[in-house]
């Protein structure tokens, strides 16, 4: 009962009929992630299949030099692991925590045996691959052709909407590595926006005082990826219903 209670903070594992939510049920061990636990590392075999609730997972690439770059975030509306059921069990890239919190975690060979199936999960775990591909290809687009002042509200929006509150523990470094810039070019794009009225930001808090306001000041690309995330809770909802 506890798991079945708490996993309605998992889009995924909420939208599972209760068949399928049984067969998957035992498996699903409940885990705290804390800030900076590396899930997998780039060529490693990936062991467990992760469906956060309250966490927040960060895929991204490490270069030869040691820069990095975020490809996608990863919260309570999806799962970290695709490669398993996709054919492969390696990645190039690595899966941190972004931020701290509980997910639930499914070894490797119960998720295939599952996805195998053919159920309802199997057509989930594909819809929000497609929803994760977007997320990673609008990334791509948007650290190329935007400035770091939209990057920043875009990453700041999707962050937001994976939390239950306003306010992120977070600093300019750890921000800056995440969208693959220099620190000094978020903490100039922070003080604008800070300037502005739409965050606040103190002692590795930042708080967001007008989402409205970031939404103006961001690309097209946080549309775009809501917009796609949203047709996968659209789902859940449409089954839960």
């Amino acid at each position: 009962m506890m798991v079945a209670s708490a996993t309605r903070y998992n889009h995924i594992l909420s939208a599972l009929p209760p068949p399928e939510f049984e067969a998957l049920s035992q498996y699903l061990e409940p885990i705290a992630l804390p800030l900076g636990q590396m899930l997998y590392e780039p060529g490693t075999p990936q062991r467990h299949a992760y469906f956060p609730t309250t966490a927040i997972v960060s895929l991204h690439y490490v270069t030869e030099t040691g820069a990095s770059a975020e490809t996608a975030g990863v919260g309570n509306e999806g799962m970290v692991g695709v490669s398993i059921f996709m054919g492969g069990n390696t990645t190039s890239s690595s899966a941190v925590v972004q931020t701290a919190g509980q997910a639930f975690r499914v070894e490797r060979s119960w998720l295939k045996q599952e996805f195998n199936r053919a159920g309802v999960l199997q057509g989930l775990l594909l819809r929000y691959t497609q929803a994760l591909m977007t997320q990673m290809a609008q990334t791509a687009a948007c650290n190329r052709h935007h400035s770091v002042e939209q990057q920043l509200c875009r990453w700041l929006l999707l962050t937001m909407d994976r939390l239950p509150d306003r306010e992120l523990v977070m600093t300019q470094e750890l921000v800056a590595s995440m969208l693959g810039v220099r620190r000094e070019s978020v903490t100039e794009a922070a003080g604008h926006l800070q300037a502005a009225g739409y965050i606040r930001y103190r002692r590795g808090h930042i708080g967001v005082l007008n989402r409205a306001g970031l939404e103006q000041r961001s690309c097209e690309c946080y549309g775009v990826v809501k917009k796609e995330l949203d047709r996968l809770q659209n789902d859940v909802l449409y089954r839960q219903a």
